[in-house]
């Protein structure tokens, strides 16, 4: 490849909440000689894989479970999901995230205080689902602010929060337009920022690199909303690919780069990264 330059944003590898739900996954495995998950702990199949390998295995729903004990994700779950979980006479060991969870308490705090609740974020994602469940589904998800319009009658009080790992200046716009939609005679409307610091970090990092190279690779897990994020933020800015593994690297992407930056999701491991590091400067 000459003389092209490769470089790794400043802010890579497990975030905070995944490292903390691995470690006490692989703590929980080795201890006991496996364990279910109900649903992948995190969105990336190197990690899930390497779990595996201790005797993780993942329950693909409530019915799936096979033992008497189970780990929920770092997404997190509704409180109805855990009160089924308990009535099935089914332990449960949580590793959700901090950040997650503080968004569950807002917005059950909203929802108590008589707010109907608005999630920004995508509707069919574990975590925002858990959080709608927090709020008693006195609410809604959604990355449109139309839909809020269309609810008859328009309530006159919203609590608007966000998806953990959704692009700031998005929840902002969106925010804007809410208000320009649904503020009435009377009408109160409450925002709260529960977007990551970490992810807020990891993007900026992310975009800061993108705006100064000719190719950015983003890797991390297809289902990834944090990674998905992350590459439509550095799209923004430079030519931008997703990738799950170094296997995936296309020769025809770096032709006539000069310079590639290099970032990765909030689960995707170092050494994924150390990996797809290596492959571009064997080019």
């Amino acid at each position: 490849m000459g003389k092209t330059s490769i470089e790794k944003a400043r802010k890579t590898g497990f975030c905070f909440g995944v490292r903390r739900a691995i470690n006490t996954l692989e703590k929980v495995a080795r201890e006991w000689g496996g364990v279910e998950t109900l649903g992948a702990v995190v969105h990336n199949e190197q990690v899930l894989e390497k779990l595996a390998k201790l005797g993780v295995r993942v329950a693909g729903g409530m019915s799936d479970i096979k033992g008497t004990t189970v780990v929920t994700s770092s997404h997190g779950v509704s409180p109805q999901t855990e009160e089924e979980l308990h009535a099935r006479g089914i332990s449960v060991i949580s590793t959700t995230c901090p950040f997650v969870k503080r968004a569950q308490v807002t917005a059950r705090r909203l929802a108590e205080a008589g707010f109907y609740v608005i999630v920004y974020g995508d509707a069919e994602h574990p975590e925002v689902k858990g959080i709608l469940g927090w709020a008693k589904d006195k609410g809604i998800a959604t990355l449109e602010a139309t839909a809020i319009a269309t609810l008859n009658p328009l309530p006159r009080h919203f609590g608007i929060l966000s998806q953990t790992t959704q692009i700031p200046a998005q929840f902002v716009a969106f925010v804007k337009q809410v208000v320009d939609l649904a503020l009435t005679k009377d009408s109160e409307i409450r925002i709260i920022d529960t977007i990551c610091h970490d992810i807020r970090e990891r993007q900026a990092a992310a975009l800061d690199l993108a705006r100064k190279v000719d190719l950015m690779l983003v890797i991390g897990g297809r289902h990834s909303a944090n990674t998905r994020h992350l590459a439509a933020l550095c799209a923004t800015a430079t030519q931008t690919h997703q990738i799950e593994t170094a296997a995936e690297i296309q020769p025809a992407w770096l032709k006539n780069c000069r310079r590639i930056g290099v970032t990765g999701g909030a689960s995707t491991a170092e050494e994924t990264v150390a990996e797809v590091m290596e492959r571009l400067q064997s080019f």
